[in-house]
């Protein structure tokens, strides 16, 4: 494109935007729906469907591990997976921010284009609009997705007495990014957000037969707000052993220098899941021939000593309860 920054005639419909989304977002997400250059996508869909929409803002657009592109695609790709859906088709629309630089935009497109590889699915529809200066932050985005469901019942209402809680990987790394980013805060190791597609892990946990009966990505609220919301819903207590949950060092640090717990910092690329104990190893050794699952683990169990609470185990054997988190602890964060 000639242009360096977003003009407002960018989203006015004239020469300026359709320059934009065929130099751009056409050459990034070509496919066979989206050549049709139709004001609806005609799609084929068979047997259950799951539907899903967010919306994405993040400070800064760009981080360590990913930006908002990558996140928005990883999003909701990874809500139908936690389904047991196979993702398939995406809209996905811009409000972009006039004098926003057009290689910022640039690379958060291609960044779509590339994390859409991981799932196999298509952008098939979408839409762009330009707002005035100071009217938004950059850039926001929407998106929608369709997928096909490979295992229905997947559900916190089917948590059973026993279950194992497994979850994919150490929590609270995007939470921890994003914070560091924001407060220029610099450390030796390589700290980087968590964000990825978990489709191609839940399909091979799929095909390996294992019983899943609840999947949750610990997005906003992270892990303490998934299994209280798994522990309202179900009707039974959660037991988590503090030692088994998963932390990066320079994320407990983060936490002890801000007054935080890592349970309740956002992720996106890691996923909890709960299934019969007896299928627990099995899964373990499916997850781990991922990358993005470098440190799986059986953190908890489903019980009926608390009914609707988390309790978690300290290494020195003492109880207490987990709360949802409350108030914001980082606004703008997904």
């Amino acid at each position: 494109m000639r242009d360096k920054y977003i003009q407002l005639s960018h989203g006015g419909g004239g020469e300026e935007m359709n320059q934009l989304i065929k130099d751009m977002f056409f050459a990034a997400f070509d496919n066979e729906v989206l050549r049709q250059e139709e004001d609806a996508a005609i799609l084929s869909l068979s047997n259950q469907t799951a539907f899903t929409t967010d919306s994405f803002t993040v400070s800064p657009l760009i981080f360590n591990g990913g930006d908002i592109g990558k996140l928005a695609v990883a999003g909701t790709v990874n809500d139908l997976a936690m389904m047991g859906a196979q993702p398939l088709y995406l809209s996905c629309s811009f409000i972009l921010e006039e004098g926003l630089e057009i290689k910022t935009l640039q690379t958060v497109v291609n960044s779509i284009a590339k994390e859409l590889q991981e799932s196999g699915a298509m952008i098939v529809c979408g839409d762009t609009k330009v707002v005035p200066h100071g009217c938004a932050d950059g850039i926001f985005i929407n998106t929608s997705g369709l997928g096909q469901v490979r295992r229905t019942g997947i559900s916190a209402h089917q948590i059973r007495q026993g279950d194992a809680i497994i979850v994919s990987r150490d929590i609270g790394c995007h939470g921890a990014t994003v914070l560091m980013s924001r407060e220029g805060l610099e450390l030796t190791s390589e700290l980087k957000s968590d964000c990825a597609t978990l489709w191609p892990v839940v399909e091979a946990l799929l095909a390996a037969g294992i019983d899943i009966h609840a999947m949750r990505d610990a997005t906003r609220g992270g892990l303490s707000a998934v299994t209280n919301e798994w522990a309202r819903t179900s009707g039974v207590g959660i037991t988590l052993d503090k030692k088994s949950i998963p932390v990066r060092d320079e994320v407990r640090g983060l936490c002890e220098l801000y007054g935080m717990e890592p349970y309740d910092l956002a992720n996106e690329g890691t996923f909890v899941l709960a299934l019969p104990a007896e299928q627990a190893d099995v899964a373990l050794a499916v997850m781990q021939h991922f990358a993005i699952c470098p440190n799986a683990a059986v953190i908890g169990h489903a019980d009926h000593q608390q009914p609707g609470k988390v309790v978690l185990v300290t290494p020195w054997g003492s109880l207490r309860y987990l709360d949802a988190p409350q108030g914001e602890l980082l606004p703008r964060i997904c």
